[in-house]
C-alpha cells in the first residue's frame, strides 16, 4: 500500500514537472494531499519517510510555482517582465503611409509604446496627455509610438488616418491587423503603455498615471519612468495595473495537421 501511494504521489509531481506550461492546477496539489490522507486512513503503519516525501513535494511544488511566476512574467503582465528584451515588430504600416520597425529606433534613449485605439473612451481620454508627453520630450531623444490592433471598422486604418489628422498626432500611429504585437507584449487593454530603455528592454509597463480620465493626477507613472531612465536611475514604479477597454483579440485558428 505504501509503495503504491508513493508511486502515485511521485507520478503527480512528475506530471507537473514535465508539463509544457508553468501553470499548475490546485487539483494536482489536492491529489497529492489526498494520497497522504487516504494512506493514513487505510493503514496506521505509514512510514515517516513517505510523510516527509509528501510534505517536501508540496513545499517544493509551491516554491517552483512562485518562482515560475516571477521568472516568466510580471506582476500584472502574463507575457513580459520588467527587464525583458522588448519584442520586435517589423514593417507595421503607419497613418502617414510609412512603416515602422523597432530596430529603426535604436538611437532613442527611451521608447514609449502606447497600445491605443479610436473607439475606447479611456484611450480617447489619454490622447491629449500622450500628445503632451511626446512634445515635452521630443528634444530628449524620447520616441513615442502608438499602435492599434483592433479590427472593427471604427478602429481600422481609414479611421486611424482621420483621427491622426484631426488630433495632429506628433507621433507615429501604427496598425497591426494581425494583432501579433499585442500578443508579444501581453497587452490586453487600451490604453496600455510600455517604456523601453536605451537597450530596448522593458523598463515600465502599465497605466499612464493614477487617473484614467486625466483629472487630479497625483502619480504620473509614465512620465516618472521616462524621467528616471533619462537620469540614469532605476525606475521606482516599474509596473502598474492598466486601466481601459479590453483589446478585441481575434481567435487564432490552429492549422490542421495532415491526416
Amino acid at each position: 500500500m505504501e509503495g503504491q501511494a508513493f508511486e502515485s504521489a511521485n507520478s503527480n509531481f512528475m506530471k507537473w514537472r514535465h508539463s509544457e506550461s508553468v501553470e499548475i492546477t490546485l487539483a494536482a496539489l489536492v491529489s497529492v494531499k489526498l494520497v497522504c490522507i487516504g494512506t493514513f486512513a487505510l493503514s496506521e503503519r505509514v512510514s515517516m519517510k513517505f510523510c516527509c516525501f509528501v510534505l517536501v513535494s508540496l513545499t517544493v511544488t509551491w516554491g517552483l510555482v512562485g518562482m515560475a511566476g516571477q521568472v516568466t512574467a510580471g506582476e500584472f503582465n502574463t507575457v513580459l517582465d520588467v527587464g525583458d528584451p522588448a519584442p520586435e515588430w517589423s514593417d507595421l504600416p503607419t497613418t502617414e503611409g510609412t512603416t515602422s520597425s523597432l530596430k529603426d529606433l535604436s538611437d532613442s534613449k527611451v521608447v514609449v509604446l502606447a497600445f491605443t485605439c479610436n473607439s475606447c473612451p479611456y484611450a480617447i481620454d489619454a490622447e491629449e496627455r500622450l500628445i503632451a508627453l511626446s512634445k515635452d520630450y521630443a528634444e530628449k531623444s524620447v520616441t513615442v509610438i502608438a499602435v492599434n490592433v483592433n479590427t472593427i471598422e471604427e478602429d481600422a486604418m481609414p479611421a486611424m488616418k482621420e483621427k491622426a489628422k484631426e488630433k495632429e498626432f506628433p507621433f507615429a500611429y501604427l496598425y497591426d491587423e494581425s494583432q501579433q504585437i499585442a500578443r508579444d507584449y501581453g497587452a490586453k487593454y487600451t490604453p496600455q503603455f510600455f517604456v523601453l530603455d536605451a537597450d530596448q528592454k522593458i523598463a515600465y509597463m502599465g497605466a499612464m498615471d493614477d487617473s484614467p480620465d486625466g483629472r487630479n493626477v497625483t502619480k504620473p507613472y509614465l512620465r516618472n519612468a521616462v524621467d528616471e531612465i533619462l537620469a540614469g536611475k532605476p525606475v521606482t514604479v516599474s509596473e502598474t495595473v492598466p486601466v481601459g477597454c479590453r483589446i478585441r483579440m481575434e481567435r487564432q485558428r490552429r492549422s490542421r495537421r495532415g491526416r
